[in-house]
């Protein structure tokens, strides 16, 4: 019984010594494994050359390229009209009558006006003809000394009254003229006529309204609207940071709301020199007017019908692209030289070197909907990191990551 007690009092030992030098390893294990590097989650893809294309895109509504309104040039009320809101018209088309009669009144005194200046014409001629014939004897007569001075004088005076009454009433009747062509001018503006071929596409009076002409404060009556429809645009309105890559006959693609499946395509032919106007006080951004000329419009497109334009500013074949996403903002290491400059910053990638991250600096080219030209730092075929976001805002140059295959990796 000794011996056994004996022995299990060595066993003992052992295994206490056993469990101390388990523990103590333990420890040493886990105090290697909280030492060792932690790895980032990212995800890569390859650096690869595909087709990019730069598209601004833009919202605004279609237009007309022609439109005109048609306004009252004369106060007068309505007595007829000859269309209907829809139709179609040639040019010279009778639209609309104003009540003439005033003005025929107008022009009828005129015409009598003129016919008696016309008339005292006549008898002041014969009057000129008269008194000249006997200033011209008394001239003879004063130079025979058959008369005198005075005699001669009052002659020629008669004569000068007889002229000045003869050429007042030739200025009464071209003054008398002039008030005639301005109420036939009145009289022709009763009745109008379509300027363009189109479709009405605005009536806005009815027979029996009163059309007023325009103040500085009170705009006129609009009667109606006349489009040509057969040539169609779309007014846009582009960003002041997009609207400097806008050039003159760049394509576009247009999608009116109204027809979602349908795109039509143009291009840009008109690009506003200067800012729209705008109601807002504070306005942070400013729009510039840019407007896309439809190659084949549909036959049912309607002006005032919202639609929206993908402009394409540049397009390239087979160029080195990268997501995004995957371009990173780094501070560079060199100190301003002035405080006022503030931290400089280069853009760049994380590359995939074995199993770390390195920073490389990048240069852009142009920028497509979701991947962007790369222009220098990179080659075709190199593994970068194009993401998550949160683990690009923790990378840093040289830390170890633990990659994961994008989709189109």
């Amino acid at each position: 019984m000794q011996n056994n007690k004996g022995f299990f009092r060595k066993r003992k030992k052992t295994i206490i010594v056993a469990a101390v030098i388990l523990i103590f390893g333990l420890i040493i294990i886990l105090n290697l494994t909280s030492q060792r590097e932690k790895s980032i989650k990212v995800t890569v893809e390859k650096v690869k050359k595909q087709d990019l294309t730069s598209i601004i895109s833009a919202s605004g509504e279609v237009k007309p390229k022609k439109n005109v309104n048609i306004s009252a040039h004369l106060p007068g009320r309505i007595v007829k009209i000859g269309v209907e809101e829809g139709q179609s018209v040639k040019a010279g088309d009778f639209l609309l009558k104003l009540e003439s009669t005033q003005y025929e009144a107008n022009a009828d005194r005129d015409r009598a006006l003129i016919r008696s200046y016309q008339a005292e014409l006549i008898k002041a001629e014969a009057i000129l003809k008269k008194d000249e014939n006997f200033y011209l004897r008394q001239k003879k007569l004063y130079d025979e000394k058959l008369i005198s001075r005075e005699q001669l004088e009052a002659a020629e005076a008669q004569f000068n009254v007889s002229k000045a009454q003869y050429e007042s009433i030739l200025f009464q009747i071209k003054q008398a003229e002039a008030s005639l062509q301005s109420t036939l001018d009145n009289l022709e503006k009763t009745v109008y006529n379509s300027p363009i071929d189109g479709i009405i596409t605005s009536l806005r009076v009815e027979e029996g309204e009163i059309a007023l002409v325009g103040t500085m404060n009170n705009p006129g009556t609009v009667l109606m609207s006349i489009a040509d429809l057969s040539v169609m645009e779309v007014e846009v309105k582009v960003d002041e940071t997009d609207v400097v890559a806008v050039a003159m006959k760049q394509k576009a693609a247009v999608t009116v709301d109204a027809f979602p499946d349908t795109i039509i395509k143009g291009k840009v032919t008109e690009i506003g020199s200067s800012a729209l106007q705008t109601t807002t006080v504070n306005q942070e951004s400013k729009d510039f007017k840019v407007v896309i000329t439809l190659d084949d419009p549909p036959a049912n497109l309607k002006p005032g019908l919202s639609a929206s334009a993908d402009i394409i500013t540049a397009e390239k074949s087979q160029v080195l692209t990268i997501p995004i996403s995957a371009v990173v903002l780094k501070e560079t290491e060199e100190e301003s030289s002035s405080l006022l400059e503030g931290d400089k910053q280069i853009e760049g990638v994380y590359v995939l070197e074995g199993e770390r991250a390195k920073f490389k600096p990048i240069k852009k080219g142009i920028m497509g909907e979701m991947n962007v030209e790369i222009t220098s730092g990179l080659e075709e075929g190199m593994t970068i990191i194009v993401g998550p976001y949160s683990a690009l805002r923790e990378l840093k140059d040289d830390m170890l990551v633990e990659p994961e295959k994008s989709e189109e990796f």
